[in-house]
């Protein structure tokens, strides 16, 4: 893998809502879609994970919301790892309406662990995937670590 990693999804008519741009539940959907690719490109594929009992699971997740999106666009998601160590993951994705250029439209940042499902424990992540997801680690950028903003 080389960084970063990039998936593409097009808009749904049906993942527009009621003002006329993408749902806020889509931008999520789009999201989890890349954290996928990243879980494939990584080794922690359906067949890893059936083979093993393990996957990666959501602990913390922030959403950020920062432009609207129209029916049909093209969306990338350039994923970056901020961290990995034995168990832990932390993601970066942003969302750009088409190419991974200019301001995106939306931000996520993930805090994931390498769970055993049999026991429900986090269990060390195998060495190669380490390696993998560690070609992908990039500085995070300043916004990144903060949280919601008081009024």
């Amino acid at each position: 893998m080389t960084a970063p990693l990039l998936f593409r999804q097009t808009v749904r008519d049906d993942w527009i809502d009621y003002n006329g741009h993408l749902g806020e539940a889509y931008y999520v959907l789009v999201f989890g879609f890349a954290t996928d690719a990243l879980m494939d490109a990584a080794g922690l594929d359906a067949a890893y994970r059936e083979r093993t009992g393990c996957s990666l699971y959501t602990v913390e997740a922030h959403v950020r919301y920062l432009r609207e999106v129209a029916r049909g666009r093209e969306l990338t998601v350039r994923t970056a790892v901020l961290g990995v160590d034995g168990r832990k993951l932390r993601l970066l994705h942003e969302m750009f309406a088409g190419g991974p250029a200019g301001e995106p439209v939306a931000t996520e940042e993930l805090f994931l662990l390498h769970v055993d499902r049999s026991g429900g424990r986090a269990a060390p992540l195998p060495g190669t995937t380490r390696e993998r997801l560690a070609a992908l680690v990039a500085p995070a950028p300043r916004w990144a670590g903060h949280g919601i903003r008081e009024v």
